[in-house]
């Protein structure tokens, strides 16, 4: 039985964990969707509850002040729709489409500042979410062999498309429960499980991985992270095991960064990268080479998305962009533009003050969350969050995933509202300046 500190307490803590154990049912009814933004606009409103109250309520039960960094994602986001309006204005797109568009972002962008907002302000224990992580992987573990025999017993690739399709979305693709897909020119199967394409499962996978990798009981964590690698496997993301490889050392190395061994040993490291500089960078490229051509077709056609969003966005709508999304020529599959890409499709759908507003409040929580790695594994958890954030932002549209992915922008936003020591000192300095006062008072205790 889970000790009593695992069980949710309050109104919010019930709805993560609950939503986080329903995945897999809620993709069978092609609710997902729907449950991603429903969450994080609830879970506003109770936010904003809190701080109507506050006044009447006394000193230790009022809600904290909302820390800088989660106020940019929040005025970023907002700049977001402002700059969706403009987009719109100018391109004479007509109120059905900008209403529909704000829908859109009510249900993509806004939840990159609503979810941190939440986290930051709501009494959430991060261990509820790390074990609610752990049990859905617990689920996996159980329903992947179903998944991974399908396409050799005969099933069907498509199970069916919820009828909640007719409530938005932008492909029934949101919607449907797919066991399978068959890799085009390959003929080989590739599993995407419960998310729309295969690259975001990889996405959603990498998450997990690093959030069970918080959980305390190691039963737990082994199984948590045993079933998001094997999401990782399975959906045959190349960007997936990059992250793995590159985020954990990263976070670790960030939470030892201030403890001199940690110098003494990057020094070495330092000295063989000068050395062996032009043989390590050509290593590199042709690491790079390789990654693009394991799956050449979907590599060329990144690439052509990304050169066209880039050169319309120059010659077009340098500014505010084009207002919507727009589908491509037949050279790139008819794909929408700017898609597979975070900078990109913001170029070209919000022009340079989309790409801003992003850019900010992201970069803004990078250096905060490195910086105080080293304090508490929450503060890790949250660098590991945003790192995934920068690193599929390269290779996937975040808004268009944040209904999957609101797990992560919730610790993101604990992160940032964890209080800190308001001194300076590490915290090792800290636990020896309060054994040094414990001494002195019992020292006057006994005089």
């Amino acid at each position: 039985m889970d000790a009593p500190t695992y069980h949710p307490e309050n109104f919010a803590e019930h709805l993560i964990v609950g939503t986080i154990k329903a995945t897999w049912i809620l993709w069978l009814v092609g609710g997902l969707y729907l449950a991603g933004p429903a969450i994080g606009w609830l879970l506003t409103f109770q936010a904003l509850a809190r701080y109507y109250v506050a006044p009447g309520l006394s000193a230790k039960d009022r809600p904290p002040a909302v820390p800088v960094p989660v106020c940019f994602w929040f005025l970023g986001m907002a700049a977001m729709l402002l700059i969706l309006w403009v987009g719109h204005a100018n391109y004479d797109l007509g109120a059905g489409k900008t209403i529909k568009s704000s829908i859109g972002w009510a249900k993509g962008w806004a939840l990159l500042g609503l979810f941190p907002f939440a986290g930051a302000v709501l009494q959430i224990r991060p261990e509820l979410i790390y074990r609610a992580v752990c049990k859905l992987g617990l689920q996996t573990l159980f329903i992947l062999p179903i998944f991974l025999v399908a396409p050799f017993v005969g099933l069907p690739e498509l199970l069916w498309v919820s009828p909640l399709k007719i409530l938005g979305g932008s492909g029934p693709e949101y919607f449907a429960a797919i066991l399978y897909t068959i890799e085009p020119g390959v003929g080989t199967p590739r599993w995407q499980f419960f998310a729309p394409w295969s690259p975001a499962a990889g996405m959603v996978a990498v998450i997990h991985v690093l959030l069970a990798a918080q959980e305390k009981e190691l039963v737990w964590k082994v199984i948590g992270i045993a079933a998001g690698l094997a999401i990782a496997i399975f959906s045959q993301s190349r960007l997936a095991l990059v992250a793995l490889v590159v985020i954990a050392p990263f976070c670790f190395a960030a939470a030892k960064i201030d403890r001199p061994l940690t110098w003494m040993l990057a020094a070495p490291v330092a000295l063989f990268i000068g050395f062996f500089g032009p043989d390590l960078l050509e290593f590199a490229n042709r690491l790079m080479s390789d990654f693009s051509s394991a799956r050449a077709d979907s590599s060329r056609v990144r690439a052509a998305l990304g050169r066209i969003a880039v050169d319309r966005w120059q010659t077009e709508a340098p500014w505010f962009g084009h207002g919507i999304v727009e589908n491509g020529p037949h050279l790139v599959e008819y794909m929408p533009i700017g898609s597979h890409h975070s900078w990109y499709g913001l170029l070209f759908v919000k022009g340079l003050t989309g790409a801003i507003a992003l850019a900010i409040p992201l970069s803004i929580s990078f250096a905060l969350l490195f910086w105080r790695a080293r304090y508490s594994g929450l503060q890790r958890a949250g660098l590991g969050m945003i790192m995934v954030m920068v690193l599929y932002s390269f290779g996937e549209n975040l808004e268009m995933l944040a209904y999957l992915t609101w797990p992560a922008w919730l610790v993101i936003g604990m992160a940032l509202g964890e209080p800190l020591r308001p001194d300076s000192k590490s915290l090792s300095e800290a636990v020896f300046t309060e054994e040094k006062v414990e001494e002195q008072a019992l020292a006057d205790t006994a005089h």
